[in-house]
């Protein structure tokens, strides 16, 4: 995927320009994130066979509210730059916010210790709790600022995240009796709300400009209602309402976001990459919520439903994105190579295999586990060889950003 030499524009800096790398929030947080991704899932692996000190919750919340929380956070705070005409954190501002997510990630590795006092461990949790406030912050004072009223419900949902997490270091301290897990439940559903939102606002126009003669249809009613199926599929997952309700709203939610994606002609993707990565996590979001709604009234399990949610939905969702919007905003032609065409495959191999993990013979999981691992490590190692040039340096075309 080399850019031809004249596409090459090198302007001298500007004066009180930060370096490249520090210019806008996503050059920093998908790098920090994808390197997460490439170190937490082994790490993970060796804490299961007892060889580090990091149990489930630590990868569970790693998972969710470290890794997804940086880049939706950064791609938040990067389109919001582009909505409003307003300047997000730069330079030395950005420069915190990415050193204070990695305290967090320290902090809940310190955590996750069993030699700590629970005074210290207490702190620990309290550095990684700022992370998300503060982001979701950052992105509501811009969108004030200009008036961007459309887009307070997406701070809202970033809000909540924040919340969860929170709700989450309490459970995991004993400060609450219900599971720790049942707050990452939560931001795996809020964060399925926040990608069919942001789903429907740009799929059908990136379809329409990426796969010539495709014609993808957006529908007002059934965007509103897979929506706002999602929410109460969330709600009734997470209130103690009867098992066959929440499968039955479960399944009307996949079957309506199935119905959503049809209509965004994902079939005229099939020879674009950076479509159909995209298409098909969404198409991930239906079948999780129907391994939900099946999980509720105790056929399957919600480990496979939100693994689908998690890494099918949500982590293809991530790199599809993480690529699509480091090309176009580092002056790159938005066109998918090798390389973005294998980080696909494997997340995508992975994404099954992780779900194989669970009904596989007792014998045989070990191995699948590898191998999902491998999968999910390779497709984000990838992203670090190729993306880290482009993310370090200035736009090719001379452009702010």
């Amino acid at each position: 995927m080399s850019s031809s030499p004249l596409l090459q524009i090198h302007e001298a800096p500007r004066p009180g320009e930060p370096p490249p790398l520090l210019r806008l929030a996503f050059r920093p947080f998908y790098l920090l994130a994808a390197a997460l991704a490439v170190l937490a899932i082994p790490a993970w692996l060796a804490g299961y066979h007892g060889l580090l000190q990091l149990d489930l919750l630590w990868h569970a919340h790693e998972m969710v509210f470290g890794f997804a929380g940086a880049v939706i956070v950064s791609f938040l705070l990067t389109a919001s730059r582009n909505w409003t005409n307003q300047w997000t954190p730069r330079g030395a501002h950005l420069a915190v916010l990415a050193l204070l997510w990695l305290a967090g990630r320290a902090g809940m590795v310190l955590a996750a210790s069993h030699d700590v006092t629970p005074a210290v461990a207490i702190a620990a949790r309290a550095v990684d709790a700022v992370f998300l406030p503060l982001g979701a912050w950052e992105l509501l004072r811009v969108l004030k600022r200009a008036n961007s009223k459309r887009n307070y419900p997406i701070a809202g949902i970033v809000s909540l995240l924040a919340l969860a997490n929170i709700c989450f270091h309490a459970a995991a301290l004993g400060w609450h009796s219900f599971s720790a897990l049942t707050p990452v439940h939560a931001a795996i559903l809020l964060i399925t709300l926040l990608e069919a939102v942001m789903s429907g606002r740009v799929l059908p126009m990136f379809t329409t400009n990426g796969a010539p003669g495709s014609k993808p249809r957006s529908i007002a009613w059934l965007d509103k209602t897979a929506l706002a199926l999602i929410a109460a599929t969330a709600l009734a997952w997470l209130l103690p309402v009867p098992a066959p309700v929440t499968a039955a709203v479960a399944f009307a939610a996949a079957i309506v976001n199935a119905a959503r994606l049809l209509g965004w002609a994902p079939l005229s993707t099939i020879r674009v990459p950076l479509l159909w990565v995209l298409h098909l996590s969404y198409a991930w979001i239906a079948g999780g919520l129907l391994l939900l709604g099946f999980a509720a009234i105790g056929i399957g399990s919600a480990s496979s439903a939100f693994h689908a949610l998690g890494v099918g939905a949500m982590s293809g969702l991530i790199i599809g994105m993480i690529t699509r919007t480091a090309l176009g905003h580092t002056g790159r032609p938005l066109k998918a190579g090798r390389a973005e065409f294998f980080m696909y495959c494997f997340l995508e191999a992975g994404a099954i295999l992780r779900l194989c993990a669970n009904i596989v013979p007792a014998g045989n999981r070990d191995f699948t586990l590898y191998s999902a691992a491998a999968c999910w490590s390779v497709a984000f190692l990838l992203y670090l060889i190729v993306y880290t040039p482009y993310l370090s340096q200035a736009r090719l075309d001379g452009r702010e950003g």
